[in-house]
């Protein structure tokens, strides 16, 4: 993950595997989310600086674009319908997920994990505790990497990443915002190749 303004060019953050990350990001200013070993996912979500409780969300976004996935160009809404996030370059395949929820102790122990297990949930509440911040509703992420397909009968299946090692996507704040992302540890089903793994 880099973070980069006209003024500055810092060394690439790393987001330990099963762990998540907070930074804030000036409007205009991009962050690069890059897939280190090719078969990671990365929950990631976008809140307006100053006020957290407008959040970037999936389904006023797929309204606006009446799109599952979004493509380079492509600006993604608040709940309250603003421009927060828009997707300035993809060398990835373009796979990506809106439409999942992002995992959670509840999700484990349905897929039959007794005990505690890491989820994005728990990473999303760390994350923004670095940072002196808490929400009390866990916003549906942008998956980034994830690959989700739906059939034609409309059924949806969870199948490896088809990203490369290295391939990345480049994002640009449309407002002062705090993201957060979530190296997922899912390692139940097959979404990170069942291994999850950094990225940066």
């Amino acid at each position: 993950m880099n973070t980069t303004s006209p003024s500055a060019d810092p060394a690439p953050i790393r987001i330990p595997a099963r762990s998540g990350v907070a930074v804030r990001l000036a409007k205009g200013t991009t962050i690069k989310v890059i897939n280190t070993h090719g078969r990671q996912v990365v929950d990631t979500w976008a809140f307006n600086q100053d006020d957290i409780g407008e959040s970037m969300s999936m389904e006023h976004s797929r309204t606006a674009l009446l799109k599952v996935i979004p493509r380079v160009g492509d600006t993604l809404l608040t709940n309250h319908r603003r421009p927060i996030l828009t997707l300035v370059e993809d060398t990835t395949p373009g796979v990506h997920d809106t439409l999942i929820a992002a995992c959670d102790r509840h999700r484990y122990a349905q897929l039959g994990v007794v005990g505690h297990h890491d989820n994005c949930t728990d990473n999303l509440a760390a994350a923004l505790a670095t940072l002196g911040l808490e929400t009390r509703e866990t916003p549906c992420p942008l998956n980034l990497f994830m690959n989700v397909p739906v059939s034609a009968g409309g059924e949806l299946k969870f199948v490896p990443p088809v990203s490369q090692a290295g391939q990345y996507v480049v994002l640009r704040a449309e407002m002062d915002s705090i993201i957060v992302m979530s190296a997922c540890p899912q390692d139940v089903t097959a979404v990170n190749g069942m291994t999850p793994t950094d990225a940066h």
